[in-house]
C-alpha cells in the first residue's frame, strides 16, 4: 500500500485515512472502545444469531483500520482470541500510535500480510470471521471473490459465521451477495443499508441460524447491558425492511 496514513480529529472523533477522503476507521476519543461508526455495530450483530455461551471463542479479523472490532473483541468478549491480518505494517503502528490497539499478548495476534493468501493458505478454524479491508479508494479487490468466499467458509467452525463490510458497493452489492451465496450453499443474506451507506452480509456454515424477532430483541438488550453495544436499532430496521421471514431471521 503506498498511499499516506492520515489521521484527522473533528468534534471528539479521531479518523483515520488513506491519503484521500475515504474514512477508514473512527474512534470517540473519550470512549475509545466503543463502536463509533454505525457499521461496526453492525457488523457484531452476528452475538445475536448464536445462543452458545462462549461464542465465538476464536476470532479472525482481516482489515485492521483504526482497530475498532479489534478493540471491541478484546475488551468486550474476553472469552475470545483474536488474530488481526493487515497487509500494512504502518496501520498497525499507526492504530498503536493514535487508537489504543491493545499490545499482543495470549488473546490477541496481529499478522502482517495479504488477508486472501491469509485465508486460502492457513487451516486454522475461526467461530467469527470479520472483513472488512479497503484501499484508499474505498476498492475490495480479491476479498469480494468467489475463491475468498470459498476459503473462508472452509476456515469456519460449524457454528461459524462470516460478516463482510459492502461499503462502497449498496448499489451494486448483488453479485457480492451471489458469490457468498455460492461459496455458502445460498445460506448468506446482507442486511439493510446503514445509515452511512454500508451494508453489511452475513453468510453461515453448519448450523443454520433461525432466530426470531423476540430472541433478537431479547438478546440485543442482554447485549447493551452486558458490553455497551445496542443492537435494538438493527433489530427494529431488520423488521421495519421486512426481511424476517415470518417474523424469523433465517439463512
Amino acid at each position: 500500500m503506498s498511499s499516506s496514513i492520515d489521521i484527522s480529529e473533528q468534534k471528539g472523533v479521531r479518523y483515520l485515512h488513506f491519503g484521500s477522503e475515504w474514512v477508514q476507521g473512527a474512534m470517540r476519543i473519550a470512549r475509545p472502545v466503543n463502536l463509533e461508526l454505525a457499521y461496526t455495530r453492525e457488523m457484531m450483530a452476528g452475538l445475536l444469531m448464536r445462543d452458545e455461551k462462549a461464542w465465538p471463542r476464536r476470532i479472525l479479523l482481516i482489515g485492521l483500520g483504526a482497530a475498532s472490532l479489534t478493540k471491541y473483541c478484546y475488551w468486550k468478549l474476553p472469552q475470545s482470541r483474536l488474530t488481526v491480518v493487515e497487509i500494512d505494517a504502518r496501520v498497525v503502528a499507526a492504530t498503536q500510535q493514535f487508537f489504543k490497539l491493545p499490545p499482543q499478548d495470549e488473546r490477541l495476534h496481529i499478522e502482517i500480510g495479504d488477508g486472501v493468501e491469509y485465508m486460502q493458505e492457513g487451516k486454522s478454524l475461526f467461530d467469527y470471521i470479520l472483513v472488512d479491508g479497503y484501499d484508499e479508494n474505498a476498492k475490495v479487490g480479491a476479498l469480494d471473490s468467489l475463491p475468498f468466499y470459498q476459503a473462508c467458509c472452509s476456515r469456519l467452525s460449524e457454528s461459524g459465521l462470516l460478516a463482510v463490510n459492502l461499503f462502497g458497493r449498496t448499489r451494486r452489492y448483488g453479485p457480492s451477495i451471489q458469490r457468498m451465496s455460492e461459496a455458502f450453499d445460498t445460506r448468506a443474506m446482507a442486511f439493510p443499508s446503514c445509515d452511512s451507506g454500508n451494508v453489511i452480509a452475513f453468510a453461515a456454515r453448519g448450523e443454520a441460524v433461525e432466530v426470531s424477532a423476540r430472541q433478537l430483541r431479547e438478546r440485543a438488550a442482554k447485549l447493551a447491558e452486558e458490553t455497551g453495544l445496542d443492537l435494538r436499532p438493527t433489530v427494529s430496521r431488520l423488521e421495519e425492511a421486512k426481511v424476517l421471514e415470518g417474523g424469523v431471521l433465517r439463512f
